[in-house]
């Protein structure tokens, strides 16, 4: 994994870890392709409406975050969010 993408990873952690009422079950891994890399996120099943938010503006707040990275690194990055563990 280059610095990049471990870059975001660590964003992702940071935002879901300060969401989640337990922050220990955070989990994101990169799975990279040759133009793009999927940040999937699993969290505790009682935490899974927290990161998806109220009629899913949260998840797409961490999309558009990562929109964001994607044109700063030239590289395209979308989340998965994971149901389960």
């Amino acid at each position: 994994m280059d610095q990049d993408t471990e870059s975001v990873v660590e964003m992702i952690e940071l935002i879901a870890k300060s969401l989640v009422d337990e922050p220990g079950e955070v989990s994101v891994q990169a799975v990279n392709g040759s133009q793009s890399c999927v940040v999937e996120l699993s969290v505790h099943p009682s935490d899974l409406g927290k990161v998806i938010g109220r009629k899913g503006r949260t998840a797409k707040s961490i999309r558009t975050l990562l929109g964001a990275v994607s044109m700063k690194h030239n590289r395209r990055y979308t989340l998965e969010i994971l149901e389960d563990q």
